[in-house]
């Protein structure tokens, strides 16, 4: 999985980078979150991986739930930028 340069916008769907399974959930709607905050564990090919916010945000939808499966390019969460 790719590492966000600093200078990358936060985008305002985390989507899973390929199929997986979803580990942990670290948010919930209307949670704040700061740069480098975790939102969601994944594993795939038994390695765990966490998706980190690189910008100030909130958390407007979570749409996975742990132990899900899930495919590449799904959203697992929405966020309101800004």
């Amino acid at each position: 999985m790719r590492k966000k340069a600093d200078n990358e916008k936060q985008a305002d769907k985390i989507k899973a980078p390929m199929p997986c399974k979803v580990v942990k959930v670290y948010v919930t709607p209307g949670q704040e979150l700061q740069p480098g905050d975790a939102v969601i564990t994944i594993e795939a090919m038994k390695m765990q991986s966490n998706i980190n916010v690189t910008e100030a945000c909130t958390v407007a939808e979570v749409k996975c739930a742990e132990g899900d499966s899930v495919m590449a390019d799904q959203v697992l969460v929405t966020l309101k930028l800004g």
